[in-house]
């Protein structure tokens, strides 16, 4: 029902659209929350379920249902944010709201799927929708490139995903993400067999932006819509992460051991390259990018253990970085106008004198980013590293710790701008609308809330991991 639901509101949203030809795209944005929270109310109702349906296709479960409520919000908050900066943005395609909710259905789709068929046509449905997104500024020349550079790069590594299916399927005859455990318990993985996983872990790593699969990230964080940007950041990367978790602590369990290794190099090379690279960025959305990246790669270090009760550290984490990322995005958006963006560092310069609220939330979101206690993010790099140490990759715990120290200079770097720093240019008044302001204290309140009291929080993600056979 709340896929259903979701879907019908999007349809319906296009259908309006077509009828009645208004101006403003208001309205389309607040049937389109309505649709998110009647989804989220199902969500809700069916939380705490434990059964199959559609012939085991999709599962309800502690696992899904926690990320079923979960991109709802991230979908509100994101169109709260949208409803005034499309409309200074000048975007007056209906489209945007419908493809937005089709995007979360196919997250929804994604988190549920213990089929491969499944599985696919979420993310399929997922990526052609965020694919339009990415191009919704069709006067923006980087706008354009960014969504046809994430097209052709996404269609290249949706092929390798694709053979990966085809070739575990060739070799076991099964579809089901469980039934590939029963394989592997009577039969050894063949060379053939470990291609398709080398395969499909070439698809994950690109959804999650895992270095070397991370070249897309910076440009396309650029040069999409920063409220698309945002959803980009938060919900198809927890939807990529959820499910690469799903899939590889379910069917490949058993053989842990050789493809942890592969993901041991690809979490130090996804940490460091990130991180120094960010160092040197002077572009906000660029520098939040490669920020994504990084803390993709300390997601890694929780996920390289194997160990499924302990990888309830992931999920605490990507809730928590859903709420830094979007009221980090949010108050870029703010400081934006039509045409000037203001996204390089030195606009932030002196913005506590002029935009105190603003200076002070992103000073939180950016702590939060970097990992300063009493925030959510430095629960969450607590529970990861710490998965890390109990696992014995100390080592692997150590280099996260360091490049977290590395990370905070760029993050700092900003707070410095916005507090110690001469105003460089004249950014004028900005509108701060109640919902921007709705946005950017709700997700305070969450890294404030999930910091202090962060057991309520791991009790779920524990729960949901006990999905894991």
């Amino acid at each position: 029902m709340p896929e259903i639901v979701l879907s019908l509101f999007g349809l319906f949203l296009l259908l309006l659209e077509a009828v009645r030809k208004a101006e403003s795209k208001v309205f389309l944005g607040v049937l389109t929350i309505i649709g998110a929270l009647s989804s989220l109310a199902f969500s809700l109702f069916l939380f705490g379920s434990n059964l199959d349906v559609m012939f085991g296709l999709v599962s309800l479960d502690g696992l899904s249902g926690l990320f079923r409520i979960l991109f709802p919000v991230i979908l509100i908050l994101v169109c709260l944010a949208s409803l005034r900066y499309m409309e200074r943005e000048g975007v007056r395609f209906g489209e945007y709201y419908p493809l937005l909710s089709f995007a979360t259905v196919g997250m929804m789709v994604m988190v549920s799927s213990n089929n491969f068929i499944t599985l696919f046509m979420g993310l399929e449905v997922m990526s052609i929708s965020i694919y339009v997104l990415c191009g919704l500024f069709r006067e923006d020349s980087r706008s354009v490139e960014a969504s046809l550079k994430y097209f052709l790069l996404g269609a290249f590594s949706t092929a390798f995903l694709l053979y990966g299916i085809a070739l575990l399927y060739g070799l076991t005859g099964s579809l089901d993400v469980r039934e590939l455990v029963c394989y592997l318990s009577k039969n050894t993985a063949s060379s053939l067999f470990m291609v398709g996983v080398a395969l499909l872990l070439v698809g994950f790593a690109f959804k999650t932006a895992l270095v070397p699969f991370h070249m897309w990230t910076p440009d396309v964080y650029e040069g999409a819509p920063t409220s698309v940007t945002a959803f980009m950041a938060t919900g198809v990367k927890a939807a990529s992460f959820v499910a690469f978790l799903r899939v590889f602590y379910t069917a490949f369990i058993p053989i842990v051991k050789e493809w942890s290794g592969i993901l041991w190099l690809v979490c130090v090379l996804t940490m460091s390259f990130a991180n120094l690279t960010a160092l040197v960025q002077n572009n906000i959305k660029r520098m939040l990018a490669y920020s994504s990246i990084a803390h993709a790669g300390y997601m890694l270090c929780a996920f390289v253990t194997g160990d499924r009760p302990l990888s309830a550290s992931i999920l605490y984490y990507l809730i928590a970085y859903t709420f830094m990322n979007i009221g980090a995005f949010a108050c870029v958006i703010l400081l934006g106008r039509k045409g000037q963006e203001n996204l390089e560092i030195e606009s932030y310069a002196g913005l506590s004198g002029r935009h105190p609220f603003v200076a002070l939330s992103m000073t939180i979101f950016l702590l939060s980013l970097t990992g300063v206690p009493p925030l959510a993010g430095f629960m969450g790099k607590f529970y990861v590293f710490s998965t890390a140490v109990k696992a014995g990759y100390v080592w692997l715990a150590v280099i996260g710790v360091l490049n977290s120290v590395v990370a905070a200079y760029y993050y700092l770097r900003v707070v410095m701008y916005m507090y110690f720093r001469e105003p460089v240019k004249e950014l004028g008044a900005i509108d701060i609308c109640p919902s921007y302001v709705f946005v950017i204290l709700l997700c305070i309140f969450f890294l404030l809330y999930m910091g202090i009291f962060p057991r309520p929080f791991m009790l779920l993600a524990e729960a949901a991991v006990r999905v894991f056979p």
